[in-house]
């Protein structure tokens, strides 16, 4: 984790890349750093992931409006600091992303941030977390031809 969900109305799509803003809002949360000026998440666990709305209806369906519905997921010990800077982070990206677009649309934008302690369930299995750890041997990664990124990655642990 982080896993951030995207769930927008299919109007947005002639109006903005898409592509462009989950990678701009993945590089975002890779930016977020704690108290300890330590990198929040982990690379190899930062995902986002946007879906279309196959049905919906905003406000009173007289417009064309647009909605995008964020839903940011973290794994639990993490300061209420940091989950509100990622937040204002997440919120402040789609922002800038849509700032041409406000002036001649009416979207809503709403971000929730949720973490999962106590989680009933909660397996992973990932070949990406070895790629950006540095102390991981090469081989360990399983996948040949493929490294780690060199030198010091700047992030603690996973968290998750």
């Amino acid at each position: 984790m982080p896993h951030l969900v995207i769930l927008y109305t299919p109007n947005l799509e002639g109006s903005t890349n898409l592509d462009a803003l989950c990678r701009s809002l993945a590089d975002a949360m890779l930016a977020v750093r704690d108290e300890d000026g330590q990198q929040v998440f982990p690379t190899g666990g930062t995902r986002v992931l946007a879906f279309p709305a196959a049905h919906y209806a905003v406000a009173d369906g007289k417009n064309d409006y647009g909605f995008m519905y964020l839903n940011l997921r973290m794994g639990a010990g993490r300061s209420d600091a940091v989950k509100k800077q990622s937040g204002d982070t997440v919120l402040a990206t789609v922002q800038r992303h849509f700032a041409p677009i406000f002036e001649k649309s009416l979207i809503g934008i709403t971000v929730q941030v949720d973490e999962s302690p106590g989680q009933v369930y909660d397996a992973k299995h990932s070949t990406l977390h070895p790629l950006f750890h540095p102390a991981v041997i090469p081989a360990q990664t399983g996948i040949q031809g493929i490294k780690p990124e060199g030198g010091s990655s700047g992030f603690p642990p996973p968290r998750e």
